[in-house]
């Protein structure tokens, strides 16, 4: 390739004469120089037109703090959880351990690594599949329905059970560790495939070893415990011993099975009231797979607001980044007006941005009320995983624009939805592979 289109003194001093040809690109110049680009950009009627107000709320207590780690998926599917629990017992401030089900997800995503490098021996290590699976074979990251498959294989415990760990909480270190470990591992699998070696031994004993370094990592995960909770009354929610499977069955009625995922990809590739899959995703061998029906991102406003009604919280996965402040928790659709600071323009659709890199669903927080004017929603209430000193005591505004350009997904309870909608879910998805955007 022969590139001929140099930067050269013309284009230069035409640069230079268009930034002088306004005298208000001086002030900005040095605002942005002097304050950054965030805070010269930021929109000052954010915060007045997010007032932390709603007129649909489900009751909840503090939020969560995931900390140096990427399990929001997990923290905000036990949200639902935890809710149910706090209300149903009167424990308003009721936490389940993270940590408990990090360990077996981490074990089961070997496994699945495992697994896949299997599936995948006979193609060549340039292949981009291949490719993919190596590059990142174990992380915190992942889905809803991965929260649902560990709870169900697993059960829960209460977070005194099992509490969060130095590595638990900051996991850098073992994710390096980790990985570093499945990726020779895999070659070794790949190796002795290709020599007609069997593997299944071989695997086992791999297995073994992720589970030695999750257990001095998080440490052991109980067989069965002693229940003993009290209740905001003083009243004693106690039992000597129960496994975390019979506490699941036995304290809480949700069914996670009854959930599903509805996503809005308004991308040219993709169809509404279509479902899909996508290619090597997934935490548990032999779990149930992770589908998506794609909707327009009203239906998933309506079937959000179905679910809040009913005092239900909303899983939804987004992107974070976009339009946020962290600290005053202000998710707002034009809270930076770089267009306007910059006399640039980057606005493009939702599908667009999906396509050419400029989104992601990157976080997962949970939905917990919405205000509604005229049958509209114009604000949600939102409960991060980050901790109390962010937000309003954790909790984040966010407004509808926000909601209509960088919400992806929503889990809903299948009651909601119309018969064909379950029709259309209920079809074989179309396989998306694994580098797909709403990966």
């Amino acid at each position: 390739m022969n590139l001929t289109k140099e930067i050269n003194k013309a284009s230069l001093a035409d640069f230079h004469d268009n930034l002088n040809h306004d005298v208000s690109n001086n002030v900005l110049k040095n605002a942005v120089a002097e304050v950054g680009i965030f805070q010269t950009a930021k929109n000052i009627d954010a915060k007045s037109k997010l007032n932390p107000a709603f007129n649909i709320e489900v009751p909840t207590g503090k939020v969560t703090n995931q900390k140096q780690s990427g399990r929001c998926w997990l923290f905000s599917t036990l949200t639902n959880l935890r809710t149910e629990f706090a209300t149903k017992y009167n424990v308003k401030d009721f936490k389940l351990s993270e940590n408990y089900l990090s360990f077996y997800d981490r074990l089961e995503k070997a496994n699945y690594f495992f697994q896949n490098i299997v599936e995948t021996a006979d193609l060549p290590v340039t292949d981009r599949k291949v490719n993919w699976l190596f590059t990142s074979p174990s992380g915190d990251g992942g889905q809803w329905q991965y929260g649902a498959n560990l709870i169900n294989k697993y059960g829960v415990v209460p977070s005194y059970v099992m509490p969060e760990t130095v590595v638990s909480e900051s996991t850098s270190e073992f994710n390096a560790t980790l990985n570093k470990l499945l990726r020779k591992d895999g070659m070794e699998i790949r190796r002795m495939i290709k020599e007609n070696v069997p593997t299944d031994q071989k695997i086992q004993e791999m297995l073994s070893d992720v589970y030695r370094i999750c257990v001095y990592s998080f440490g052991q995960p109980p067989v069965d415990f002693e229940l003993s909770i009290r209740d905001d009354n003083g009243r004693m929610i106690e039992e000597d011993k129960i496994t975390p499977l019979e506490f699941l069955n036995s304290y809480f009625s949700i069914n996670l099975n009854d959930y599903i995922g509805v996503m809005n990809s308004p991308q040219t590739s993709k169809k509404f009231n279509q479902v899909y899959t996508i290619d090597t995703q997934g935490n548990i061998v032999g779990g149930t797979p992770e589908k998506f029906l794609n909707l327009p991102i009203e239906r998933l406003k309506e079937l959000s607001i179905q679910q809040l009604k009913s005092n239900d919280t909303v899983w939804f996965g987004n992107d974070v980044g976009k339009q946020s402040d962290r600290k005053l928790g202000l998710l707002f659709g034009d809270l930076y007006q770089y267009d306007q600071v910059f006399g640039i323009d980057t606005k493009m659709s939702k599908g667009d941005a999906l396509d050419y890199g400029n989104a992601s669903v990157s976080h997962a927080m949970v939905l917990t009320g919405v205000n509604i004017i005229d049958d509209k929603p114009n604000r949600w209430k939102v409960e991060n995983s980050w901790g109390d000193a962010n937000g309003d005591k954790g909790y984040f505004t966010m407004d509808d624009q926000w909601f209509d350009e960088n919400v992806y997904e929503v889990v809903i309870n299948k009651k909601y939805l119309t018969d064909a909608e379950l029709a259309a879910f209920n079809q074989e998805p179309i396989v998306l592979p694994a580098w797909d955007a709403m990966e």
